[in-house]
This record gives C-alpha cells, sequence and structure tokens, in this order.
C-alpha cells in the first residue's frame, strides 16, 4: 500500500487518523478495508514481540500487529475504544496481504492539503523516522503520517501470513 493517498482536485487526500500510546498518526486510507472491534486473539507462537496474534475475519486468518510494541513501546493495553484497523496491502508478486494494526483509538478521516504535509524529522520522534511518510499540520500540532509499508515490511508481512496459516 502506497502511502500516496487519492487527491482531490484540489490537492487533498484522506487519511484514517488514530492514536497508539498517547501520540496521534494517520494512514492513506486506501488499502484499509475496515475498522473492527477488538475481540479474541489466538497466539502464535514463535511470532515478533510485535504480532499480538490472528483473528478469524469471516473465514480468513489475519495477523494482528501492535503498532506499539511494533514502535519500541511497552505493549497497548485494551481499552474500551482499542479496535483493529484492517489492512490490505500487495505482496511482492502481486498477491494480496490482509492484517490488522490494534490501535487504541481511532480518531476521524481527514482531508490533509499537500501543503501541510512536511518531510520526516531527521530526530525527535518516538518512532523510527523510516516509519515515517510525513507529518501532517492540522490546527497548530503535527500528526504522524505513517508509511505501511515500511512500518512492516512486505517481506515481513508475507512471513506472517504464511506462518499464521500454518498455525490455524
Amino acid at each position: 500500500m502506497s502511502t500516496q493517498s487519492l487527491a482531490t482536485a484540489d490537492g487533498e487526500a484522506q487519511y484514517l487518523t488514530f492514536s497508539v500510546a498517547g501520540e496521534t498518526y494517520a494512514l492513506a486510507i486506501e488499502g484499509i478495508k475496515e475498522i473492527i472491534e477488538l475481540g479474541h486473539m489466538t497466539v502464535v507462537p514463535m511470532m515478533p514481540a510485535y504480532v499480538r496474534g490472528v483473528i478469524n475475519l469471516r473465514g480468513a486468518v489475519v495477523p494482528v500487529i501492535d503498532l506499539a510494541a511494533r514502535f519500541g513501546q511497552p505493549t497497548s493495553t485494551a481499552g474500551r475504544r482499542s479496535c483493529i484497523v484492517i489492512l490490505e496491502v500487495r505482496g511482492a508478486e502481486g498477491d494480496t496481504l490482509v492484517f490488522g494494526l490494534l490501535v487504541d483509538a481511532v480518531c476521524a478521516v481527514l482531508d490533509i492539503a499537500a501543503h501541510a504535509m512536511e518531510p520526516a524529522p531527521g530526530f525527535g520522534s518516538r518512532i523510527r523516522v523510516d516509519f515515517i511518510a510525513g507529518m501532517a499540520r492540522l490546527d497548530g500540532r503535527f500528526v504522524i503520517v505513517l508509511d505501511v509499508d515500511r512500518v512492516l515490511s512486505l517481506q515481513d508481512l508475507a512471513q506472517m501470513a504464511t506462518l499464521a496459516g500454518e498455525a490455524a
């Protein structure tokens, strides 16, 4: 999935904003299939620490990634607003991979103008700089726009999907 969202005629693109560990992040809306309530996850042995488990999504095994853990922070504690953002990305061979991102809360879908985007900072972020596609300036604050291809490399996704399928 590309972090470049479908731009409107006036240069705006739509992004889903959500919170993880007290920070606000955004992802381009294309590739986001749905947002579901946090339910039972099955833990899969031998997975990276940021993989919380897998869920059954209408008969499909979907790995769930804890973004806080992926960002090197303590694992998320489920709250009443916690949910899973279901994403669909294209693999290297053109196959479609589906996975979930565990987030503390979904905030809104926002139109972000191209001129409101700043490049990723070289320092000062609580997450790896290569995970950041840019910084969106909204109402005097910054929202971190994630590059989902970097947050989870496609190779990692393919490997997780294979392991999750074997465990099911």
